[in-house]
């Protein structure tokens, strides 16, 4: 596969509506062309401290963001028709399809594909687990600033590279 866009959710709370953050990777032909990493303002706007925790953002940090829907649209010009990759889909296309649903928005019929799964196809056992730094660790790709959206998605954009 070489033209897609690899995505990462952050969320603010146990809401999968509440995304706080985006980050996109555009790649075609093989190579990474564009990306995009946006700050949004999640509904409902409270954070939980696990969350925090995580990604480091704070209510303070996204106040004056835009709310999805206008992020949304920036983001969607990028990708176009493109598949979107994630590491463990399932949680991105169901914070993805919340936030069409709470904002109203017709769902475009996005095609996902899943770096997890696809990793424990190739690495099987021989991973200790299949979580994001340790499938990058073992596709040579070293994930430094873990859980911020746009490090995440370029880490899926080069293992999708390397796996899918």
């Amino acid at each position: 596969m070489k033209d897609f866009a690899a995505i990462d959710f952050e969320t603010a709370n146990r809401e999968r509506s509440s995304v706080c953050s985006v980050g996109a990777v555009i790649v075609r032909d093989g190579r990474i062309v564009d990306s995009i990493y946006r700050l949004i303002r999640p509904r409902p706007h409270y954070y939980s401290s696990f969350c925090t925790r995580i990604h480091g953002l704070t209510a303070a940090d996204t106040a004056a963001a835009p709310e999805f829907p206008a992020v949304w649209r920036e983001v969607a010009e990028r990708i176009g028709s493109l598949p979107l990759v994630a590491h463990n889909a399932v949680f991105d296309e169901g914070c993805l399809r919340a936030c069409f649903e709470c904002w109203g928005l017709t769902w475009p019929d996005y095609r996902f594909l899943c770096t997890c799964r696809a990793s424990r196809r190739v690495f099987g056992r021989r991973l200790p687990n299949h979580r994001l730094h340790t499938v990058a660790a073992a596709c040579g790709c070293m994930l430094e600033n873990h859980h911020h959206a746009l490090a995440d998605a370029e880490a899926c954009a080069r293992i999708a590279l390397r796996i899918l």
